[in-house]
Formats: structure tokens, sequence, C-alpha cells
């Protein structure tokens, strides 16, 4: 089973922006490594401080 994802794959998974998963990497010292970031990685740091991504809003026009 693969680990390192796409930020868009990480984005879709946890219903946020992919924008907003870039920056919690950058803030965090998450790596992201020819595109790809460690999903376990990623999700110990979140958990760790108890952070959560706010959720993508959809536009509407």
């Amino acid at each position: 089973m693969a680990n390192h994802f796409t930020p868009e794959e990480l984005a879709t998974e946890l219903n946020t922006g992919t924008r907003d998963v870039i920056q919690l990497c950058v803030k965090e010292g998450i790596p992201i490594y020819k595109g790809k970031i460690d999903r376990s990685l990623l999700t110990a740091v979140m958990r760790t401080k108890g952070i959560q991504l706010p959720k993508a809003e959809v536009a509407t026009a």
C-alpha cells in the first residue's frame, strides 16, 4: 500500500484544499519530496498537534 501522496490526493482525502495541505506541510516542516507527501507523517503531526484543516469551500455562481 502506498504511503506517499500528492497534495491533491491528500486534500481530497481530508476534504480540504490543496493549498491548505501544502501550507500545513511548510508550517510544520513536513517534507514534500518530488511532489509527494508522507501521509503517515502528516496524520501523525496533525493528531499530535490537534490540527484540523479547514473544509474546502465550494464556489457557487
